[in-house]
């Protein structure tokens, strides 16, 4: 029992743990994104606000680069879906040696790394462009066309990859008999292969639409002076961040979860549906259950919750508790400067006053005995004297020239 518990401790400490990893950055941005500071945090909480959602969409450099990316992933998911369905197609019906081959060579983009993907799509379509005699002004040097070009070369793979796992659960006998039946290429590929990889193509476009909207390695260089999503993100981090990003955050957190909801209910509609369990369950026995259990029943009761929610938030005014908070900052300010000052002041008064000079005469009271006092290099007066008596002249035949008073001054 003590093992048992033991384990269970330990199992329940890992999973704390390994939830808090992986949904505590996510929790934090999203309660950052109704703090009124102007750096995300969550202490201390100022005021609750909506703002930032407004601060989020009134930037046009993201509104631009979030139709950007749209624009682009929509054209990625148009062109690489169609090409990794032909490729997974085209694997299937090839022998096992030559599927290797062909293989290595259609996965091979999704290893190379993104940045020399970015720069090798820049001087492939530059150098073509040039060939044709092509200005500045064309295609060949178009930032979305090169975005476009250079994430299908590897987003292919993706759908490629999915179409591939979907077809190895295919029995090719089914087209077989169509074909046997009478039905040409064309109508067993759209009656009976093309419904079987619906699921797939729906996951391709999913994956691949998601690979190109959140792809930056390769974006960033061949959106050349444009950008996208990413790229403005990007750029916006690098010059600071606010809670307008946590704000960002929310809104897709709210689309992730709403689209996990309607999934579940749709998924579990149909595994219903495909064991015939409809009429003895007591949810979809239930005519008024199975209404509320619907799929676009659920997305219409979660879109109306979110819109509810949008815009008693629209309707909040923060002004009254920002202009609190502002006026108690600079109260805390005037107080601090206060101190401040009032600190200066006794250090001035606490220090000690200056040294008097030394008077002449005197000893100085300087370890270097004046030497560095201002006064020390004024000269040197004495007290006028009475000069001696001159003494009595002596006559000699010199006239005195050896006398040792003669040569004073007289």
């Amino acid at each position: 029992m003590n093992r048992g518990t033991g384990g269970g401790f330990i199992a329940m400490g890992f999973s704390l743990l390994f939830f808090s990893f992986l949904f505590g950055p996510l929790i934090i941005m999203v309660i950052t994104a109704f703090n009124s500071s102007s750096f995300p945090r969550i202490t201390p909480w100022e005021c609750f606000t909506t703002d930032w959602f407004a601060v989020l969409f009134g930037n046009d450099r993201l509104m631009s680069g979030l139709l950007n990316s749209l624009v682009i992933a929509i054209g990625v998911v148009s062109i690489a879906v169609p090409v990794g369905l032909a490729g997974a197609l085209a694997l299937s019906e090839l022998g096992p040696r030559l599927r290797a081959t062909l293989y290595t060579v259609l996965i091979t983009p999704i290893l190379i790394p993104g940045v020399v993907l970015g720069i090798s799509t820049i001087v492939f379509w530059g150098a073509l462009g040039r060939s044709v005699g092509a200005g500045y002004g064309t295609i060949f040097y178009s930032g979305m066309f090169l975005t476009l070009a250079g994430q299908v070369t590897f987003v292919s793979a993706y759908a490629m990859l999915v179409f591939l796992a979907r077809l190895q659960r295919f029995d090719p006998i089914l087209t077989e008999a169509a074909l046997d039946l009478g039905a040409t290429p064309g109508q067993a590929f759209r009656k009976i292969l093309l419904p079987f990889l619906g699921p797939a193509i729906g996951s391709a476009a999913f994956l691949t639409f998601l690979a190109s909207f959140e792809n930056y390695n390769t974006t960033v260089f061949t959106i050349l002076s444009g950008n996208t999503f990413t790229t403005a993100l990007a750029s916006k981090v690098r010059h600071g961040t606010d809670p307008s990003l946590s704000a960002l955050a929310v809104i897709i957190i709210g689309i992730t979860l709403i689209g996990a909801i309607v999934h579940e209910a749709y998924a579990r509609r149909q595994e219903a549906l495909r064991t015939g369990i409809t009429q003895r369950s007591r949810i979809y026995g239930n005519p008024v259950l199975k209404t509320l259990v619907h799929p676009l029943t659920v997305f219409v009761i979660l879109a109306g919750i979110t819109g509810i929610a949008v815009y008693q938030g629209s309707k909040h005014d923060s002004s009254v508790c920002k202009a609190g908070i502002l006026e108690e900052k600079l109260e805390r300010q005037q107080q601090l400067l206060e101190a401040q000052r009032k600190r200066i002041e006794l250090q001035q008064q606490q220090s000690a006053p200056a040294a008097p000079a030394a008077t002449p005469g005197k000893a100085s009271p300087s370890p270097f005995g004046g030497a560095f006092n201002p006064g020390s290099l004024a000269p040197e007066t004495t007290p006028e004297t009475t000069p001696p008596p001159a003494a009595p002249r002596t006559n000699t035949p010199f006239g005195s020239a050896f006398d040792p008073n003669a040569l004073k001054a007289n």
